[in-house]
């Protein structure tokens, strides 16, 4: 990957600040804890080794940022952006320590690589990899981002939006024709996503890799909504017809063990 200079780089002394800034934030935040979730001004000071009226002005940046707020029984404690994070946080290992074994399962029924994919604005992510001892391998890594028009995973993402929002996305991003079998057309492609939501999987042929054979299925969040999609992607000629019906099967089952999980342990 090829990194980006600016024209006008920062001074030295002013980029050394900002980490020192950063650095001294984390540090107030790492005096929380289970027995202490409250700190004073004075407590932040002697911590950091600095003038209270210094620590003061890193309090304040965090209160401004809703890190902290002031504690009504004086100082300060953790504020409502800390428990977002800490919230998607959860979420987030939920997923994955939770889709891992099912993924892993599902791969051994099948024989084939599974994939487990999240959206990021009009693409997909994927997050998670089982990968099949085969001899030709699939290369879709962990961190690999999908296009929002092509892929079994990508269509199962956006299939259950709501249509206007779906449509903004795909209208915001330049829908680029990777295969002849690749969809570019916004009215086409709204079309897919209503049979998809219909039969309540994605079947994808050749769309975004030439031969690749993609079939995804919804995960839904504990509050309902589709967080993520769980796939197969093999080699066309490893999924012929007469085998297709087991394998969206086996993927519908995957993807709804892993829902029921996530319902069980809550948003």
């Amino acid at each position: 990957m090829t990194g980006r200079t600016s024209d006008t780089a920062a001074p030295t002394g002013q980029y050394r600040e900002r980490n020192s800034t950063a650095d001294r934030a984390l540090d107030i935040l790492g005096l929380f804890s289970e027995s202490k979730l409250s700190v004073s001004g004075q407590e932040v000071a002697t911590a950091l080794g600095t003038a209270r009226s210094t620590a003061y002005r890193y309090l304040q940046s965090l209160v401004r940022n809703d890190f902290l707020e002031e504690d009504p029984g004086g100082g300060f404690r953790l504020g409502m952006r800390v428990l977002e994070l800490a919230r998607l946080a959860r979420r987030g290992y939920g997923l994955s320590e939770i889709a891992l074994p099912v993924m892993e399962r599902l791969r051994d029924t099948v024989g084939e690589t599974v994939l487990l994919t999240r959206r990021a604005g009009g693409a997909a992510i994927c997050v998670e990899r089982c990968e099949a001892q085969h001899p030709v391998r699939i290369s879709y890594e962990r961190g690999s981002v999908l296009p929002a028009n092509a892929g079994a995973s990508a269509l199962a993402l956006l299939a259950w939006l709501p249509e206007q929002q779906c449509r903004e996305l795909l209208a915001a991003q330049r829908l680029q024709r990777f295969t002849a079998r690749t969809i570019t057309d916004i009215d086409v492609l709204m079309e897919r996503l209503a049979q998809i939501r219909e039969d309540g999987h994605s079947v994808s042929r050749g769309e975004l890799d030439v031969d690749i054979l993609g079939i995804a299925a919804p995960v839904y969040g504990p509050s309902a909504g589709v967080i993520a999609a769980v796939s197969v992607a093999a080699l066309e000629h490893r999924v012929p017809d007469r085998r297709l019906g087991e394998v969206v099967e086996a993927v519908r089952r995957a993807a709804e063990d892993i829902s029921g999980q996530l319902a069980v342990v809550g948003d």
